[in-house]
C-alpha cells in the first residue's frame, strides 16, 4: 500500500523545494568517504580497492538506515511508520520531476528564448549548454528524459515492489554513487569501478523492461510502435553501457527521430552513437510527445510490477 501512495504522490506533487531529499545525504557521504579514501589510497590497485568499500558502504548504510528508521518509527506507532514508508519511496522516484525539467526548457524554446532555454537544460544535463542551437537543445532535452525513465521511475518501482523502502534507497543510492563517482576517466577510472559495475547489474533488468514498455506505451499513444520496437532491437547496446541507451533507443523509433551525436563536455567533444533512422527532424513537439511516452511508461510500469506483487503474495 507504501508503493502505490507513493507513486501517486509523486505524481501529483513531485519534490517541492527544500524538501530534505535522501539522495543529499547520500551525496555527502559519497563525497565524505571519496575524500577520506584518497588520502589514503596511493596507488591505483588500492583506489580500485577503495572503490569497493566505498560503494559497499554507501548502498548498506542507505538499506539498512531505510530498515532501522522505519522499524523504530512503527514501534512507536505503526501509521506514522507507514507514512514515512511512503514518504521515503515517493523521494525515489521522479516522474513529476522530469516532466516539470522537459518543460522548463520547452516553455522559453516555444518563445524563442534560446538563452532561458540552455540554461534550464544546463541544470539536466551535464554537455556544455551555452553554445547549442535550436534542435540541439531538443535533443538534449530528449535524450535525458529517456534515459531517467529507467534509473528515475522504472528502477525505482522495481526495487520498491521487491523489497519495499529499503531496497529502493540502496538501489537510489548505487544510482548516486553511479552519478558522482562512476566516470572512466583518469580521476575516477579505479575509484568509481565498483560503484560503475553494481549501476550495471542493478540496472539491467529495469533497463530492459523499459525499453518494452516504452514500445507499449507507443502502442496505446499512437506513436510508431512498431519502429520503436524495431530501433530498440537494432540500437539498445550502442552506448558503452550495457542498459542507459534502450529507453532512449525506444523513445527515438517511437517518434521517428535521431538521437545522439555530438556534444561537449567541458569543452571536449564526444561522440555518441546515433540512435534512430532520423525520418522526422527534431521539433519542439517532440519534447511534449517524450513526457507522453514517459507518464504512460511510468503507468504501464506500475500496473506491471503491482500485479505481479499481488498475483505472488496475494496483495501489497
Amino acid at each position: 500500500m507504501e508503493v502505490i501512495a507513493a507513486y501517486f504522490l509523486d505524481l501529483m506533487i513531485g519534490d517541492p523545494p527544500g524538501y530534505p531529499h535522501p539522495v543529499r545525504l547520500m551525496g555527502r557521504l559519497i563525497s565524505f568517504l571519496e575524500c577520506k579514501f584518497r588520502k589514503i589510497a596511493k596507488t591505483e590497485r588500492q583506489e580500485r580497492i577503495a572503490g569497493y568499500f566505498l560503494c559497499a558502504i554507501v548502498v548498506f548504510t542507505s538499506y539498512i538506515s531505510g530498515y532501522f528508521i522505519i522499524y523504530i518509527v512503527k514501534e512507536i506507532n505503526v501509521y506514522l511508520g507507514k507514512i514515512l514508508d511512503m514518504l521515503l519511496i515517493y523521494t525515489c522516484l521522479a516522474t513529476n520531476d522530469l516532466a516539470k525539467s522537459a518543460m522548463r526548457v520547452y516553455n522559453p524554446l516555444k518563445k524563442d528564448n534560446i538563452v532561458e532555454a540552455r540554461k534550464m537544460l544546463s541544470f539536466i544535463v551535464s554537455r556544455d549548454t551555452e553554445n547549442l542551437g535550436y534542435s540541439d537543445i531538443i535533443r538534449g532535452v530528449i535524450e535525458t528524459v529517456a534515459e531517467n525513465i529507467s534509473d528515475g521511475i522504472i528502477g525505482p518501482l522495481f526495487y520498491a515492489f521487491i523489497g519495499g523502502t529499503p531496497l529502493a534507497l540502496a538501489y537510489k543510492a548505487s544510482s548516486t554513487l553511479d552519478s558522482m563517482v562512476g566516470y572512466k576517466n583518469e580521476r575516477y577510472l579505479n575509484i568509481g569501478y565498483a560503484s560503475a559495475k553494481l549501476d550495471d547489474i542493478l540496472n539491467f533488468l529495469p533497463a530492459r523492461i523499459t525499453g518494452l514498455l516504452i514500445v507499449a506505451s507507443s502502442f496505446l499513444l499512437r506513436y510508431d510502435y512498431k519502429n520503436s520496437f524495431r530501433i530498440l532491437k537494432r540500437d539498445r547496446l550502442k552506448h558503452e553501457s550495457p542498459n542507459s541507451a534502450h529507453g532512449e533507443a525506444a523513445v527515438a523509433g517511437a517518434l521517428n527521430v535521431e538521437l545522439g551525436g555530438l556534444n561537449y563536455y567541458f569543452g571536449k567533444p564526444e561522440l555518441k552513437p546515433k540512435l534512430g533512422d532520423g525520418k522526422e527532424a527534431l521539433e519542439l513537439k517532440h519534447i511534449k510527445d517524450t513526457v507522453k511516452i514517459m507518464y504512460m511508461t511510468s503507468f504501464l510500469g506500475f500496473i506491471l510490477f503491482f500485479s505481479f506483487k499481488t498475483i505472488l503474495t496475494g496483495g501489497i
